[in-house]
């Protein structure tokens, strides 16, 4: 599994609770596809899913066997950009 850097800045900003809940979910990514939850994207964001934890949502896409987390943040304004 791969962070991008806007990611990693994000998982970096989050607060404690958080930020062990999503690290839960980045585990759970690893053993992709057996992962329960991730609704695919539509539109602009074909391609891509997602997977939230509460309030909080990650956005990933997959490419051969790699898992690439692009965006991590609250559901407010996300899929805005």
């Amino acid at each position: 599994m791969i962070l991008t850097d806007q990611a990693r800045r994000q998982l970096d900003g989050l607060g404690r609770a958080i930020h062990f809940r999503v690290l839960g979910i980045l585990a759970r990514l690893e053993k992709w596809p057996q992962v329960s939850g991730a609704k695919p994207l539509r539109r602009g964001l074909s391609g891509c899913f997602r997977i939230r934890t509460g309030d909080y949502r990650v956005q990933f896409r997959v490419e051969g066997q790699t898992v690439i987390v692009e965006k991590i943040g609250h559901r407010d304004g996300f899929y805005e950009d």
